[in-house]
C-alpha cells in the first residue's frame, strides 16, 4: 500500500464521499469506532480504567469524541477534555460533540493554561490517554495550551517509557507530527500506539520522528484501496498483508522437498556457534526444502547436535576457530556449493583477516543468489563498492545501522538520520537489494523501488534476531526465487516482525529470546494467511 500526504488523504476522503455517497459523519463514526476498539483490545481485566480523551476542536477531536461514546457504550467511563470552547457550527465534529453531551458523557473544557494546570494531577493518574488533539491537518507548530499539554504528557509518561499511562493512543497521527515528513516545529506526542485511517502517512514511515507513533495500526473506514493507489503520487510503499496476496503461500498437496530449494548457510565460529544454530533454525522454520550449514570444524558437533533436520559441512579453521581462507582451494568446498539454490552468509563468522578474505572471495566467485549479514558485511567495511565485483546476479545485504555506517564510511547517527536515502542510494550504487534493519526497516531494490516495514517491536533489540532474519530470508528465497525478490525479502522482514509480536503477546517484550522468535515464524505465516482470507 502506498503512503499518503495530508493533502492526498483529504482528496481520498473527498472522493470517497463523492463517489461512494458516504458522508463525512459516517467516516468519522467509523474512525472513532476503530479507536475505541483499540482501547478495548488493550483492556485485559474487568477492573475500571481511568481513561482521558484529549480532544481538539477539529475533525481529529471529532474522532476522539466518537471513540469516547463507543467506550461509554461498552461500559467504560472515559473523561473528555475538550481544548477550546463548545463548538457552535454544524461541522461533523460539532455534531459528535452534541452526541457526547446527549449521552451524558463527562466533559471538561480546557480554555487556558490555568484550566490545564488543574487537570495535570488527573493526567498523572490516567491509565489510558487518547490523543485526539491535532491530527494530520496540523499546519505549523502546536501552540498555547495544546503545546503545554503535549509537553506535560510526554514528561509524565517519560516519553512513553514509564509504567503509566499504560497506553497513550494517538488518533490518526501523534499530535504535533507533520504528516508529510518535514521536521516538527514544536512538541510531538510520544505514543505507544497510533491508529491511522485508510493508509499510512508519509511521516509515519519516513520521518526521523516516526518512532513517536509507537506501533502503527492502519484501519479501513470506507475508502477503496484502489483510490489510495490512484491518488498517492509518492514512492513509499508500506509492507502490509495485501502486498503478499499473489504469492503462493499455501503448499500444494503433491509437494516435495526439491520444490522448496536447497539453502546453504555459512556461519559460526568458535564462541559463536549460536549464530549458526539460530540461522539454520530459522531456515528450517522458514520452510526451505533442504538446509545445510557450513561451519568451522571446531564447532561442527555443537551445531549439528542442535537440529537433526539440517545438514552440516565442516570448514577448515584457523587457530582461533574461524573459517580459513584455504577453504576456497579445497575441492570439498566446491562440492558444498553444488546444487544449492541460495547462499546466506555472515552470522558469527568473525572479523579475523583470513576469514574476511575468505568471505570476500566467496562473494566474488559464487554464482547463486547471496544474502549477506553481520561479519560478511564487515568484510566490505570502507570498500562497499567491491560488492559490485561478483558473478552472482542477485545480492541482498541486511545491515543494521552500525554495519551500514561502516560500509558507507558514515557515522551511525548519520545513517539513522537519512535511512531511506542511504538505503536507496546504496542499493543503486552497489547493484544490491538493501535491507536496512532497525525501527521501520527499509527494503530497497537497485531500481529505486522500496518498502517500509512497521511490524515488530523492541523485543527484537537483542543479539540473535539478525541471525534469525538471515536464515529466514535465505529460506524464503530458496522457496520463492528471485523473480519478485523485493517483495520476497519484504515478506521475510514483515513476518520476522510479526513473529516478534506473536511471541510477546502474553509477556514483556524485553524477555524475547531469538529461539522463541524462530519458533513463532510459522505462526506468523499462518496469521498472514488468516488476514488475507479475511480481506478477500
Amino acid at each position: 500500500m502506498k503512503a499518503l500526504t495530508a493533502a492526498e488523504m483529504r482528496e481520498v476522503d473527498r472522493l470517497t464521499m463523492e463517489r461512494g455517497k458516504v458522508s463525512g459523519l459516517q467516516l468519522m463514526e467509523a474512525a472513532g469506532k476503530h479507536v475505541a476498539g483499540a482501547v478495548l483490545r488493550f483492556r485485559t481485566t474487568p477492573a475500571p480504567l481511568r481513561i482521558v480523551v484529549l480532544c481538539g476542536k477539529g475533525n481529529n477531536g471529532g474522532d476522539g469524541l466518537v471513540s469516547a461514546r463507543h467506550l461509554k457504550t461498552a461500559g467504560l467511563d472515559p473523561h473528555v477534555w475538550f481544548f477550546g470552547e463548545e463548538p457552535k457550527n454544524d461541522t461533523d465534529a460539532a455534531q459528535n460533540f452534541k452526541q457526547w453531551q446527549h449521552a451524558g458523557g463527562n466533559i471538561t473544557f480546557i480554555s487556558d493554561a490555568a484550566a490545564w494546570e488543574k487537570k495535570v494531577p488527573a493526567l498523572r493518574r490516567a491509565q489510558i490517554v487518547v490523543d485526539a488533539l491535532l491530527g494530520t491537518g496540523l499546519r505549523g507548530a502546536p501552540e498555547g495550551v495544546i503545546a503545554r499539554a503535549i509537553e506535560d504528557l510526554n514528561r509524565i509518561s517519560k516519553n512513553a517509557t514509564a509504567a503509566t499511562p499504560a497506553l497513550i493512543l494517538a488518533v490518526d497521527t501523534p499530535s504535533g507530527l507533520p504528516s508529510d515528513g518535514e521536521p516538527p516545529r514544536g512538541p510531538v506526542v510520544v505514543a505507544h500506539r497510533t491508529v491511522t485511517f485508510t493508509a499510512p502517512k508519509i511521516a509515519q514511515l519516513e520521518s526521523s520522528h516516526a518512532a513517536h507513533c509507537g506501533a502503527l495500526e492502519v484501519v479501513q473506514i470506507g475508502s477503496p484501496r484502489e483510490l489510495v493507489e490512484e491518488i498517492a503520487k509518492g514512492e513509499s510503499r508500506w509492507a502490509e498483508p495485501n502486498e503478499f496476496a499473489n504469492l503462493p503461500l499455501v503448499r500444494a498437496w503433491d509437494s516435495n522437498k526439491g520444490i522448496y530449494g536447497n539453502a546453504l548457510l555459512i556461519a559460526g565460529s568458535l564462541g559463536k556457534s549460536g549464530a549458526a544454530i539460530l540461522c539454520g533454525s530459522a531456515a528450517l522454520r522458514g520452510g526451505a526444502g533442504l538446509v545445510t550449514i557450513a561451519t568451522p570444524s571446531p564447532i561442527i558437533s555443537i551445531v549439528a547436535a542442535a537440529h537433526p533436520e539440517y545438514m552440516t559441512e565442516p570448514l577448515e579453521a584457523t587457530e582461533t576457530g574461524n573459517a580459513a581462507s584455504r577453504n576456497l582451494h579445497i575441492p570439498r568446498f566446491a562440492e558444498i556449493l553444488k546444487k544449492k539454490t541460495v547462499l546466506g552468509m555472515g552470522p558469527g563468522l568473525g572479523t579475523e583477516p583470513e576469514t574476511q578474505e575468505f568471505i570476500r572471495n566467496v562473494v566474488r566467485e559464487s554464482e547463486i543468489p547471496l544474502i549477506l549479514d553481520a561479519d560478511a558485511l564487515n568484510a566490505f567495511a570502507g570498500n562497499a563498492s567491491a560488492l559490485r565485483d561478483r558473478k552472482a546476479k542477485f545480492l541482498a545485504i541486511t545491515p543494521h545501522p552500525g554495519e551500514m555506517a561502516r560500509l558507507c564510511g558514515k557515522s551511525t547517527r548519520e545513517v539513522q538520520a537519512e535511512r531511506l536515502e542511504i538505503a536507496r542510494n546504496s542499493a543503486r550504487d552497489w547493484n544490491a537489494f538493501v535491507v536496512l534493519k532497525g525501527f521501520h526497516t527499509v527494503v530497497a531494490a537497485p531500481d529505486g523501488e522500496f518498502f517500509v516495514n512497521t511490524s515488530g517491536n523492541p523485543g527484537l533489540a537483542k543479539g540473535g534476531s539478525g541471525d534469525v532474519l538471515t536464515g529466514f530470508l535465505t529460506a524464503l528465497t530458496a522457496q520463492f526465487g528471485t523473480g519478485d525478490w523485493l517483495r520476497i525479502l519484504t515478506l521475510g522482514v514483515y513476518l520476522h516482525g510479526k513473529a516478534a509480536e506473536l511471541a510477546t503477546a502474553a509477556t514483556d517484550i524485553s524477555g524475547l529470546l531469538s529461539g522463541e522468535l524462530v519458533d513463532a515464524l510459522p505462526h506468523a505465516r499462518a496469521k498472514l494467511l488468516e488476514e488475507l482470507r479475511q480481506l478477500a
